[in-house]
């Protein structure tokens, strides 16, 4: 049976533990259309007091993408010719993780924060080629920024 998709999953990484959930983000305009599609990794550390969550967006832009389901994988988020990434991969939660980390923030800060996830991204998939044995990078994979929002968005 597969995992259900909005469950938190566990991460240890470093001695600390988190859980963590994606979700995919948006507003409609004024004509009704969808807008400021979004996708958004939040990490939770362990136990919940131990620290606020830590949200890192994913906002479209020129010369991004950031599908919400078909035609594109649902999770992937990337550059159109450069670096992406597949958020629903535990391996890559732990690369932007580890970047959030090396940008400043602490697991023990007791306020929520959020990152801008483009910045963070550029130093990711580096990590993730290293682990995986296969590059995360993937440049030139999908070629707009944003898919159809078909019929499984609110």
């Amino acid at each position: 049976m597969p995992r259900h998709p909005r469950k938190p999953r566990r991460l240890v990484a470093d001695g600390h533990t988190y859980v963590w959930t994606l979700r995919h983000a948006h507003r409609r305009d004024g004509d009704g259309r969808w807008a400021d599609c979004r996708q958004i990794l939040t990490l939770h550390p362990q136990p919940p007091a131990a620290g606020g969550p830590l949200r890192i967006v994913f906002a479209e832009g020129p010369g991004r993408y950031v599908p919400g389901g078909a035609p594109l994988g649902s999770g992937d988020v990337g550059f159109t010719h450069g670096p992406g990434l597949n958020l629903h991969e535990p391996g890559a939660v732990r690369s932007l993780l580890d970047a959030a980390l090396s940008h400043g923030w602490h697991p023990s800060h007791p306020d929520p924060r959020e990152l801008d996830g483009w910045p963070l991204l550029h130093a990711a998939p580096a990590a993730r080629s290293d682990d995986a044995g296969s590059p995360a990078v993937g440049a030139d994979r999908h070629h707009g920024t944003h898919g159809d929002p078909g019929p499984h968005h609110p």
